[in-house]
């Protein structure tokens, strides 16, 4: 697909050979009862066209973004890699409006040379504030319980990262080839459809909350996409693809807007 076919951030995505394909267009059917509206993502954001390898041998690379907004939620969005055998990624993110006392969701399935690398988790505003999470978790523990012993563990979090997770922080490393394939059809695949399930039933219930409460979820909510925009493990990947300039945009403009937007689309 050609970049200037997609004039709308809800214009669907379709890569040729992207694996996450059928994740993607799960979570754009579950968001359409919530009459979902285009996010505003400059031209140069919706497709980009690149390559990876060496000049003999090249490999075609294809990022795309696909954005939305509603009521309770401010942006929805969905970065989508594709690079043959170096790189097949899907970064989903749902950021709440400040207004609802809602935490993210986050989907990170990405796929490198070396193996899978999987995490799901509906990532708290503020993890001490046990008003903010002791509805998310009640609910969502359980499902963490009936997935995460189907799978092998991701290894330990970073300190300085484990107040933007969960306990329910799906996290794993699983191989190439058809023990990885075999993985993902029978257990990521529901456990992305279960974690999407409770965060969408969270947003139908959630009520519009007073103003200080509205300050004190946006502050954290600026906390959590600071450090996200800071710590982008897609970062290096994408400077090798684009560069630095277009990544540092695209990654503060796009993907991480609340922090401090980059507001000049490079080309």
């Amino acid at each position: 697909m050609s970049l200037h076919l997609r004039k709308s951030s809800l214009d669907p995505v379709q890569i040729p050979g992207w694996r996450w394909q059928p994740f993607l267009d799960e979570a754009i059917a579950a968001l359409k009862p919530f009459n979902p509206s285009p996010y505003p993502v400059a031209e140069t954001f919706l497709q980009k066209e690149g390559s990876t390898g060496s000049k003999a041998k090249p490999v075609p690379v294809t990022t795309a973004t696909w954005a939305c907004s509603t009521d309770k939620l401010r942006q929805v969005r969905c970065a989508c890699v594709e690079a043959g055998m170096a790189a097949s990624v899907l970064n989903f993110v749902i950021n709440p409006s400040c207004r609802f006392d809602l935490p993210f969701f986050g989907a990170d399935l990405v796929t490198l040379p070396n193996g899978h690398l999987l995490a799901l988790d509906l990532q708290p505003v503020d993890k001490a504030d046990p008003n903010h999470t002791e509805p998310v978790w009640e609910r969502l523990i359980p499902v963490f319980n009936r997935w995460q012993a189907e799978l092998p563990d991701g290894g330990p979090i970073p300190e300085e990262a484990q107040p933007y997770f969960s306990p329910a922080f799906l996290w794993t490393r699983i191989p190439l080839g058809e023990e990885g394939d075999a993985l993902i059809e029978r257990v990521i695949r529901p456990a992305f459809t279960d974690y999407l399930k409770v965060y969408l039933n969270l947003v139908a219930d959630a009520q519009p909350v007073n103003n200080e409460r509205t300050a004190f979820l946006l502050s954290g909510q600026k906390r959590y996409t600071t450090y996200r925009a800071e710590k982008d493990p897609a970062r290096g990947m994408l400077t090798r693809f684009y560069g630095s300039e277009w990544t540092e945009s695209y990654i503060h403009g796009v993907l991480f807007d609340l922090e401090d937007p980059v507001t000049t689309p490079l080309s």
